[in-house]
This record gives structure tokens, C-alpha cells and sequence, in this order.
């Protein structure tokens, strides 16, 4: 496969994966893919993640519904990161938001700020 070709992956065999919202062009999260990951992405068109915390392959949303479609995929100039542009199901945030990044840090008044409204209720969805 030509973009595997062209990817370095790290001394883990991972590669971090920055998710964009394909239309709005929002940060939604970013992941570790391994190979299996991005060739089970490529193959299936929904993102598949490598979770490090449990050491193994995952349909991204594969518990709460919340996929993610691939539209494209983008890589950097060493190889050694990807960016993927997804069209996002309901929320890409276990925390129920559509990002993971619905925080801010306001460096005048040194506080945290949640910039967007919460789509769902997480004990709703995950039990």
C-alpha cells in the first residue's frame, strides 16, 4: 500500500492521528493508529484506533455509535503524523461534546473556560 510506504511510524509501531470534522474543519480528537488500525480504516472507511490504555485495535465509537466516516486522509512532510478528515456521528467526545478539545485556557483571568454544549449525556450512553 503506497501511503504505508510513505508513513514512519514510531519505536511502538504507532502514529499519532489528529481528527478533523471534514466540515467545519474542527479539531475532534487525536489518536495512535499501528498499522492494523489505519489498514482497517482505509479498508472499512470508519477510523479504527490503536487504545493504548488497553492495548488493542478499536472501531472508533464502537460503544457508543459515534463513528466516524473518512473522507480523506493527510499526511506530513516527514511521514510521521496523519491528519484525517472525517464526517463525524453525533460527538466525537466520550465527555459528550463534539470535540475533545471543549476547553479553553484563558491566560488573562488563569482559568478554564467549556466552549461548547455538551450533544449528549455520557452516563446515558456508556454504562
Amino acid at each position: 500500500m503506497q501511503l504505508l510506504d510513505n508513513l514512519r511510524f514510531d519505536d511502538k509501531g504507532l502514529i499519532p492521528a489528529v481528527i478533523v470534522d471534514v466540515i467545519d474543519n474542527s479539531v475532534l480528537t487525536l489518536c495512535y493508529m499501528n498499522q492494523d488500525a489505519l489498514e482497517k480504516t482505509i479498508e472499512t472507511g470508519k477510523v479504527h484506533v490503536f487504545r493504548r490504555s488497553k492495548n488493542r485495535l478499536m472501531l472508533k465509537g464502537e460503544t457508543s455509535g459515534h463513528t466516524q466516516s473518512v473522507k480523506e486522509i493527510l499526511f506530513d512532510c516527514e511521514g510521521n503524523s496523519l491528519v484525517i478528515k472525517v464526517e463525524q456521528k453525533v460527538a466525537a467526545c466520550h465527555e459528550g461534546y463534539k470535540s475533545c478539545y471543549f476547553r479553553k485556557y484563558n491566560n488573562k483571568t488563569d482559568s478554564i473556560e467549556i466552549i461548547e454544549k455538551r450533544i449528549f449525556d455520557p452516563e446515558e450512553v456508556y454504562e
